[in-house]
């Protein structure tokens, strides 16, 4: 009974190690923007993360990176899940760091283009 106690924690306490990954590496925009770019991102999502047909949006405001982690290693669908070995987590905390990077669109109203 002890044993799988053990057990037990040594799972719990692994898995919360690997949630907490990414937010632990130091994350370089620059180098998020060439993976998103490297790994084929912008084909569905676009080059700013602004969304697609085939893809969502991505930008200004990511989801959580642990969020983010869980959804691009397990995906289901259209989209093919990324397994360390193609997308390593450095990498994917880049793309995070990138799409946090990217700026809300300025509001039409301020755009004298737009408003005669």
């Amino acid at each position: 009974m002890r044993i799988a106690l053990r057990l037990i924690a040594a799972l719990v306490a692994t898995a919360a190690a690997l949630l907490a990954a990414p937010l632990a590496l130091a994350a370089s925009a620059d180098k998020g923007r060439l993976a998103y770019v490297k790994h084929g991102c912008w084909q569905c999502h676009g080059f700013v993360g602004q969304g697609g047909v085939t893809g969502p949006k991505l930008a200004p405001n990511p989801m959580p990176p642990e969020a983010l982690l869980a959804f691009v290693r397990n995906a289901a669908g259209g989209m093919p899940p990324y397994q360390k070995g193609i997308l390593p987590d450095e990498d994917l905390a880049d793309i995070h760091a990138y799409l946090q990077s990217i700026p809300k669109a300025p509001d039409y109203k301020s755009i004298p283009l737009l408003n005669p």
